[in-house]
């Protein structure tokens, strides 16, 4: 689903996870601090693109997106794909590998993420970082794990 109108992606969230009477706060606070907007979203093919502008406060000494808010903002849009293509589930590994710096003359970055593989509980999730040009910055993969509700309880 691409589409010229923003995205709600705590509507979409709710929208799914409304049914499993869970105690989660919808966006995450930590949502907010990357100030991402959602690009599109396709629930059948499991992709989610995701576009967050470049911050002052994120920069580092150099003058570039510190690692670390790249690392946040790419767990923000396999975080939120994660729980709309499977039941709950937590990150048990996130690699990246960093590829070009992202500097504030592009203005913005794109992370589009989506579901590779799942075997049994164990998800496996690729997000690709993308300047305003299409050149990919950063190339990530993450391991998640589905929750056992049964034996939360």
């Amino acid at each position: 689903m691409t589409s010229s109108q923003p995205i709600d992606l705590a509507q979409l969230l709710d929208d799914h996870l409304k049914d499993l009477n869970l105690p989660l706060q919808i966006p995450p606070p930590v949502l907010d601090v990357t100030r991402g907007e959602v690009i599109s979203y396709d629930g059948d093919g499991g992709c989610l693109e995701i576009r967050f502008p470049i911050q002052q406060a994120h920069l580092n000494p150099y003058g570039s997106v510190q690692g670390g808010m790249i690392a946040t903002a790419i767990d923000n849009t396999i975080g939120p794909l994660s729980m709309l293509v499977a039941p709950p589930n937590y990150t048990r590994h996130l690699t990246l590998k960093y590829r070009r710096p992202i500097v504030p003359t592009m203005n913005f970055f794109t992370i589009r993420a989506q579901l590779l593989e799942r075997q049994e509980r164990q998800l496996t999730f690729e997000a690709r970082v993308f300047d305003p040009q299409q050149r990919e910055l950063v190339r990530a993969t993450a391991q998640h794990w589905i929750v056992d509700l049964e034996r939360q309880k």
